[in-house]
């Protein structure tokens, strides 16, 4: 009964998903992607009502590789980004004894996006963070805020070095783009530089306003699409040189116009979008990508170029120097940071006045001063 109870679900969450999927093929080439997992079925009962599923990966026997979901109407849909390699690339990162250290980039964005909780005048019962990593964002949070906060991570190790708060938490081990919880369940739900590794990226945003409550709110903060500029552009001109052409070598990333409309055709309205640079100088190349890696924020795009030979590598180094570097010798790196809010719908939400209920011409507006100084014609002289 336990297993017919599982594939059950496991049907109604793809039918869902499979029709979330078809819906956004034509968003964008690398947000049209879509993958199954392995099974990883959690049974877990919490007083707000967590959904059982039940996620199974589809592989061809012959092949043992994922099978490729398809419609009749729409071509073959790829992976941009290998989840497994990431999951793994974060549990390493999360394992290092001196891990913290690496920690610089979350913990600034993590403490923007409380602050901007804080600038919601209001209680939140029920909160969760989706992708919360080592808790980045409770360690900010206060009870007078959040009631309780429910962490979601895909990578165990990160969870098991979680930060104490003082606000009750609870970590669950789940995929950031399939969320096991019911419909309208959340009063908050935060995410910090997570999002940028969905596959579906569409369907991601739909689940957050699924199960986010009426009247409830949805903060982000996403990796931009000029991340990392410097380096990308000395790898791909060091390569171009050495080897005669290059290879993708930094994971695609949304641009911001993107992101609005994406929010937007998921259902949310008073969107509030804002982006953010954060510079960071490092000692050269070479120490950029040693963070990177103990960021766990390493390439894990399906094409990426398993092997760059040395004299590609060291090319790369001088021109990053050359072309970027400061007068003091280091060279720079540039976080680019999309800060997003959006609203699910509400009765009690202000919404905009009628068509045609003005009362002021735009022609007038330049006489706004004059018209409002000016006596009435009920006024006494």
């Amino acid at each position: 009964m336990t297993a017919a109870l599982s594939c059950a679900h496991c049907i109604i969450f793809f039918t869902r998903c499979g029709c979330i999927f078809r819906k956004t093929l034509t968003e964008s080439a690398y947000l049209c992607h879509y993958r199954l997992h392995r099974w990883d079925s959690r049974y877990v009962n919490f007083n707000i009502g967590v959904k059982t599923v039940c996620i199974r990966r589809i592989t061809d026997v012959s092949t043992n590789c994922p099978v490729r979901c398809a419609s009749s109407n729409q071509p073959n849909i790829l992976n941009v980004f290998n989840r497994p390699m990431k999951r793994k690339q974060k549990n390493w990162a999360a394992s290092l004894l001196d891990g913290e250290k690496y920690d610089y980039i979350r913990e600034e964005v993590s403490g923007r996006i409380a602050d901007r909780v804080f600038d919601v005048a209001r209680t939140f019962p029920v909160a969760l963070d989706i992708g919360c990593g080592r808790g980045y964002i409770a360690q900010h949070l206060t009870k007078e805020t959040v009631g309780k906060l429910f962490q979601v991570e895909v990578a165990e190790n990160a969870l098991k070095k979680a930060v104490k708060s003082e606000i009750p938490t609870f970590n669950i081990l789940a995929d950031e783009e399939f969320l096991p919880f019911k419909e309208n369940t959340f009063d908050l739900i935060v995410s910090s530089l997570s999002l940028h590794w969905a596959n579906d990226l569409p369907g991601a945003f739909r689940q957050i306003y699924y199960v986010l409550k009426p009247d409830g709110v949805f903060l982000g903060a996403m990796i931009g699409g000029d991340t990392l500029y410097e380096l990308r552009c000395s790898l791909q001109l060091a390569e171009q040189e050495r080897e005669g052409g290059f290879s993708p070598h930094i994971s695609p990333y949304t641009a911001a116009t993107d992101l609005g409309n994406l929010l937007g055709q998921a259902g949310f309205n008073l969107l509030t979008l804002d982006t953010d640079e954060i510079q960071v100088n490092y000692p050269g190349m070479f120490d950029v990508l040693e963070d990177l890696k103990g960021m766990g924020e390493s390439n894990c795009s399906w094409n990426r170029k398993p092997l760059l030979h040395r004299e590609t590598m060291l090319a790369a180094a001088a021109i990053y120097q050359e072309m970027y570097g400061n007068d003091d010798g280091s060279v720079p790196a540039t976080f680019q940071i999309f800060y997003m809010i959006g609203w699910k719908p509400h009765e009690s939400q202000a919404k905009p006045a009628k068509r045609g209920s003005g009362t002021v011409s735009f022609s007038d507006i330049g006489r706004v001063h004059e018209l409002q100084s000016s006596p009435t014609e009920n006024e006494n002289p």
